[in-house]
């Protein structure tokens, strides 16, 4: 199973196809044999993002915010909250306060 999240314009210099897979709670994204991912525990009425990992080589290319975008995408789809455990997708939430009703948390308890 898997759906496509489109990546949203002067965001990122790379293009990403991201991947849900629920079965392994987490979503991917591919480039070049290298995976990158958001890994996540499921809550009742929400995401915990707990981990975000991504490859050397596309790092700084816009591969962590294409994830984290997809996620907050499938929980707004979802009517799900989001807990920012992972320090990469709190300081997205920081980043992007527009994001921020998503959060299982207020704005000042996002680390």
């Amino acid at each position: 199973v898997w759906t496509e999240y489109p990546k949203p314009q002067n965001e990122t210099d790379m293009e990403y196809k991201v991947t849900h897979r629920p079965g392994r709670n987490r979503f991917e994204t591919e480039e070049n044999g290298l995976t990158a991912f958001l890994e996540y525990l499921p809550y009742d009425g929400g995401l915990d993002l707990i981990h975000t990992i991504v490859p050397g080589p596309m790092q700084g290319r816009g591969a962590g915010a294409a994830l984290v975008r997809a996620a907050l995408e499938y929980a707004r789809t979802h009517r799900l909250k989001v807990i920012p455990s992972c320090p990469y997708v709190a300081a997205y939430l920081k980043r992007h306060p527009e994001e921020a009703e998503l959060a299982d948390m207020t704005a000042d308890e996002i680390r």
